[in-house]
Parts: structure tokens; sequence; C-alpha cells
């Protein structure tokens, strides 16, 4: 019995270290994108220097893990909690890098001008935030139905990231002066639609700790 609540409490912890993380990872994102919207780059250079906060979460989630399956010994539910854990994690570091990546796309255009107001990359964002809090979400309450409708919320996404691209597309088409800052935006578009990809990992993830079995949500 001390041994099964010794196990409870530690996978206790690892969800809230998870949160916490994932917590750190939307806040990045949003500065990073608000940084975007008027390329400020000092507040996306903020972005990049607390990516090393998160890396270290990601290690002491990964740490923690291995010391749970290496001393307590978990089998059924409880080795999937476990296992997902250091899926999820790895899943919101590569979140991480990615609000880096615009952030340093902010950076790089230090100086500059939009070429265009920003439209439908904050909504982009907007609707990744979402994901995440919705893929968090699913995975305290063990929810596969919430984990099952992140397939359809990044097909949304997606929908996005074309629009954007066809957009910049024809803008460079018409002026070619700005193919620069065209294809910087349309990175950013496909790092927003990476994390969108990873949110739905996290969706997989829930699945299988519930039942046991792997899904495809992308």
């Amino acid at each position: 019995m001390q041994q099964r609540n010794s196990l409870d409490v530690a996978l206790k912890d690892l969800q809230l270290k998870l949160l916490r993380m994932g917590a750190d990872v939307q806040e990045a994102l949003r500065e990073a994108v608000e940084a975007l919207k008027v390329l400020d780059a000092t507040r996306a250079q903020k972005v990049v220097d607390g990516d090393k906060s998160v890396n270290r979460q990601e290690h002491a989630i990964e740490d923690l893990c291995i010391r749970l399956i290496a001393t307590q010994q978990p089998v059924a539910t409880d080795l999937r909690k476990i296992v997902a854990a250091m899926r999820i994690a790895a899943d919101l570091e590569r979140m991480g890098d990615n609000a880096v990546d615009i952030a340093k796309s902010v950076v790089r255009m230090n100086g500059e001008t939009l070429i265009k107001p920003l439209i439908d990359i904050p909504k982009m964002a907007g609707l990744i935030d979402t994901m995440i809090t919705n893929a968090l979400r699913a995975y305290v309450d063990n929810s596969v139905e919430l984990a099952q409708k992140l397939a359809t919320e990044d097909d949304a996404v997606d929908h996005i990231y074309r629009s954007i691209v066809e957009e910049l597309f024809t803008l460079t088409s018409e002026k070619p002066t700005v193919i620069s800052q065209a294809m910087t935006l349309a990175f950013v578009g496909r790092y927003l639609e990476r994390i969108g990809d990873h949110a739905t990992n996290i969706g997989e993830s829930v699945i299988y700790i519930v039942s046991g079995e792997r899904s495809d949500l992308n």
C-alpha cells in the first residue's frame, strides 16, 4: 500500500510538471506572436532566452520518468502514463523550439516594416493556443473524446496555413522586393503548423494512456 501511495504521489507530481511546462510553452508562443505583430525584437529575444528553462523542465521530467520506472516497477496503465509523459514532454519541448524559431524570425526582421498587416498568422496562433489547452486538458481528464477533437482543430490550422502561403505567393508575384520577408512569414506559418502537429501528438499520447492503442490524429 505504501508503494502504491508513493507512486500515486509521484504520478501527480509528474502531471503537475507537465502542466507547468505546457503553460510556459504557451506563454512563449503568445509572446513570440505578439512580438511578431509589431516586430518587437527585444520582446522576441526574451522568448529566445527563455528556452533554456523549457529544456531544463523536459530533462527533469525525463529523469523523473526514468527513476519511476527503475524504482517503482509500474505496470499497465501506470507504465503507459510514465511512457506517455516522456513523449508529451518531448512534444512540448519541440513546441517551445518552434516558438523560439518564430521569435528568431522577429529578431532577423528587426528594423523592417511588415509588408502587410498580420491577420491569418495571429488567427492561426490563436487556434493553436486553444489546441494546446485542449491537449493538456485531455491529458489531465484522460479524455479520449477531447483528444480526438484535436484532429479536427488541426485540420482548421492546416487550412489557414495553406491560405497564408497562397497569399504570400501572390504578394511576391506582384511585388518581388518583398520576397525575403514573405519567405520568413511563410516559415512562421510552418512553425505554427508544426506546433499544431505536436498538440495532436499529445492527443495520441492521451489515447495511448487510456486504451493502450496507438492512433494517428495528424
